[in-house]
């Protein structure tokens, strides 16, 4: 999952998806509280701007989200370079595990479940905290165990 720095372009400073999932991570607890709180329209909305964040991030890739952009201008140039670059495909896969999890949220609440907004916000804010302070991506993970398991190819 990581490669030199100077081999692959389609790779990534491994520091900026961590980056975002801090952020991540924080707007999504805002949701759940949101939620438990009877803030439920708030909660909504809140959870279909990150869903259209995830979607970002899913299908024009993680080098063109927001955050990844607020990364590499803001951040980056104030660290030391990374010791290796990870290919940007599983936190890619990451992302759209995120567009799945809110998705399937959003539509429940809006079909008139009203917790539904901060259980799927609950669930997208623990592995967005896991990654954010751990290190631990679980949707690079699952991605990985779908390339070995064959379902997956590799994107190059």
């Amino acid at each position: 999952m990581t490669a030199s720095v100077a081999t692959r372009p389609t790779s990534v400073d491994p520091r900026a998806p961590r980056f975002g999932a801090a952020i991540t991570a924080v707007v999504l607890l805002v949701d759940v509280f949101l939620g438990v709180a009877g803030a439920t329209v708030a909660a909504v909305v809140l959870l279909a701007a990150v869903t259209a964040l995830f979607g970002w991030g899913a299908f024009a890739g993680i080098r063109r989200h927001p955050y990844g952009v607020l990364f590499r201008r803001f951040v980056r140039p104030r660290l030391a370079p990374p010791a290796e670059l990870e290919d940007a495909a599983a936190p890619t896969f990451a992302q759209l595990v995120g567009f799945v999890v809110t998705v399937v949220g959003l539509v429940v609440a809006l079909s008139g479940v009203p917790l539904a907004a901060p259980i799927a916000a609950g669930v997208a804010f623990v592995a967005a905290f896991l990654n954010a302070v751990f290190d631990f991506c679980l949707g690079c993970e699952l991605y990985l165990l779908l390339v070995r398991a064959g379902l997956l190819g590799r994107r190059r």
